[in-house]
């Protein structure tokens, strides 16, 4: 009988964290010969990338290095000059593959950031997974086919799942009820962004995620933000 290791999180995963939240997806990893905390996965990372801690830490020299001249882009928006570049292997459970790294100095709260690979399933770029983008070629197929075989229990779409129990999922506003409301000055959005409105809205309501409700003052103005997608 095979066993395959299972990524999961129990309640004992929460304790030292405040719920809910939105923070970095943080593993340990098997980095060469030492067990690496504080390494962040990022689905948007073109690279992995090491930083002048761990690369310290793991007793590497700078003669280790190979050249690598293409700047990287910061969490803040600048421009980065890597140091170098190193080979290096990784293990995810049983699997080892070598991980090209570039080593960049400056300061992360992180020790190293791994990337994800965007697969597109059935040509529509709006459905999607990320998978590790070091898998091994066969172990990566699986996965995919895998993701292919059961398609139909992902939503994609706030119409794909209606009904969701509020116990397990429920959105809302995080505000002070103490707080009295302030009344911005009403602003009037452009007509595509007035399409864009309606047309979310129109979904929401349709799917049952929300309800219309009226209230003796209004709050707030609408925001539209463009996806990648170049949606809004």
């Amino acid at each position: 009988m095979n066993f395959r290791p299972v990524l999961s999180f129990s309640e004992e995963n929460k304790i030292g964290t405040i719920q809910p939240h939105n923070n970095a997806l943080l593993i340990t990893l098997r980095i060469g010969d030492y067990d690496v905390k504080r390494v962040m996965v990022d689905g948007g990372s073109a690279a992995e990338v090491m930083y002048p801690d761990l690369y310290k830490g793991l007793g590497l020299k700078l003669e280790d290095l190979m050249p690598y001249n293409s700047p990287l882009m910061s969490f803040d928006g600048k421009l980065v000059i890597p140091m170098g570049m190193i080979r290096l292997p990784i293990q995810t459970g049983p699997e080892i593959v070598e991980v090209n790294f570039i080593v960049v100095d400056i300061y992360s709260p992180y020790t190293a950031i791994v990337d994800l690979e965007k697969v597109v399933i059935g040509g529509d770029p709006e459905k999607f997974f990320r998978v590790g983008a070091q898998l091994p070629l066969q172990k990566k197929e699986e996965l995919i086919e895998f993701l292919k075989r059961n398609i139909d229990v992902f939503a994609w779409d706030a119409c794909d799942a209606p009904g969701i129990d509020p116990t397990f999922i429920c959105h809302y506003l995080n505000v002070n009820p103490a707080i009295t409301p302030k009344k911005q000055p009403p602003r009037r959005p452009s007509k595509e962004h007035a399409n864009a409105i309606r047309d979310e809205v129109a979904k929401l309501k349709h799917a049952g995620a929300i309800k219309e409700v009226f209230y003796p003052e209004w709050l707030a103005s609408t925001v539209v933000v463009k996806k990648k997608s170049g949606k809004w």
